[in-house]
């Protein structure tokens, strides 16, 4: 129930888009870097950061201030996109493993996380290309890879506005958008990934993967935990 508190909730499209904007600069710390407009560790630590901080504080103010929806919404926007990463990650775990157990003759072998620590080096200021990765790197990129899945569960329930009315295929549509879009830009030749028609089919599966977990998350939560 609203009731008076209605008027002051943070929500609204505007609030919305304020949302998805802090949000967003997850994947926009690989964006300026590829761009050459700023190093992604850079922008990390000057705009990724503190957009989070942020975003957790105006969680927490809607929360003491009105119904609590802005709350609501980035929780549950955050919990399926985790969720989803899970989920897009275990799919694509007998592609990376596949000749360790035996199913490369049924299912092509592909280095589908090398990203991950190039993406740690990244952001520890370091080479990308290296032969061997530090462990920190690791950390540091698997921490990165499942930030972008959390902030597009946000980003996602930014856009929809009401998770529990809106069909949960629009998530799919948002996770195949997005990675069409970044093999567009510099990111595979970045990480010497070859976009193959092999390469193509199974990330863009794996991101349906991810948004069918995504959509159907955010409609079960916001059903469950409803207003």
């Amino acid at each position: 129930m609203r009731g008076a508190s209605e008027s002051a909730s943070h929500w609204s499209p505007a609030w919305r888009a304020t949302i998805f904007a802090l949000a967003s600069s997850s994947l926009g710390c690989l964006l300026v870097d590829f761009y050459g407009i700023c190093p992604m560790r850079t922008f990390a630590g000057a705009i990724f950061v503190p957009a989070m901080v942020v975003l957790g504080g105006l969680a927490v103010f809607s929360h003491l201030e009105d119904n609590g929806e802005l709350k609501r919404a980035v929780t549950i926007g955050a919990i399926g996109g985790l969720m989803a990463a899970v989920a897009y990650d275990l799919f694509r775990l007998p592609f990376v493993f596949a000749r360790e157990w035996g199913i490369a003759g049924v299912i092509p072998a592909l280095d589908l996380f090398k990203v991950f620590p190039a993406f740690g080096a990244l952001l520890l200021g370091q080479p990308i290309q290296q032969v061997h990765y530090s462990l920190a790197a690791h950390y540091l990129g698997w921490a990165y890879h499942f930030s972008n899945g959390l902030t597009i569960g946000v980003m996602y329930l930014a856009l929809i506005g009401a998770g529990a009315r809106r069909h949960w295929s629009w998530a799919v549509l948002l996770a195949m958008g997005l990675e069409a879009g970044m093999l567009f830009t510099p990111y595979p030749r970045v990480f010497g990934i070859p976009v193959t028609l092999r390469f193509v089919v199974v990330t863009l599966t794996a991101h349906a993967v991810f948004g069918v977990c995504l959509g159907l998350c955010v409609k079960t939560l916001s059903r469950r935990f409803p207003e």
